[in-house]
């Protein structure tokens, strides 16, 4: 009876084996204590996966090459979280980033940095700013409009997160 369930059991293992290899999925563990649960290809993350870092960064989407490449979550310790597209392991394309105090910024990002077109919103309720328009290196660059919570708008030329000048209206 020994013998039977040891066979029994070795087969099944045999099986859930195949079963991991044929799907590619692995979980590991590395020695920077990051850890991976996904699909693999050539030793490296390829398709959907999970990857956790030590200090608590979270990311669950799509790899390519081992970089997370494609559409995708990462959200840091602190409570800032992206939603949105990512290449070579940075945001690249389109996301949404919503900041710990309110502020959510959505629209195009390049190199992990906001930069085309894009909206942001700072503060929640009556406090409440938003800008619309162009964005490079991170900051406001380009035409925009700027619209404050007493009805002031900022509408023209942006330079460095600073508006410039064109129209303004009280």
């Amino acid at each position: 009876m020994k013998r039977r369930s040891l066979v029994v059991a070795v087969a099944i293992s045999i099986s859930l084996l195949r079963v991991a290899v044929s799907n590619s999925q692995v979980t590991n563990a590395l020695m920077d204590g990051t850890w991976y649960i996904g699909e693999v290809k050539n030793g490296k993350p390829e398709g959907r996966g999970q990857q956790i870092w030590s200090d608590g960064r979270m990311y669950v989407g799509e790899f390519k090459n081992g970089k997370l490449d494609g559409r995708g979550t990462y959200a840091y310790p602190n409570g800032v979280k992206y939603l949105g597209e990512f290449k070579d392991g940075k945001e690249f394309g389109r996301g949404t980033l919503t900041m710990v105090n309110g502020t959510v910024y959505v629209g195009e990002f390049k190199d992990d940095q906001m930069e085309g077109q894009g909206k942001i919103t700072y503060g929640v309720g009556k406090n409440q700013r938003t800008y619309v328009g162009q964005f490079k290196n991170g900051k406001m660059n380009g035409q925009g409009k700027m619209t404050y919570p007493d009805g002031k708008v900022e509408d023209g030329l942006w330079k460095d997160g600073k508006f410039m000048g064109a129209s303004t209206s009280p």
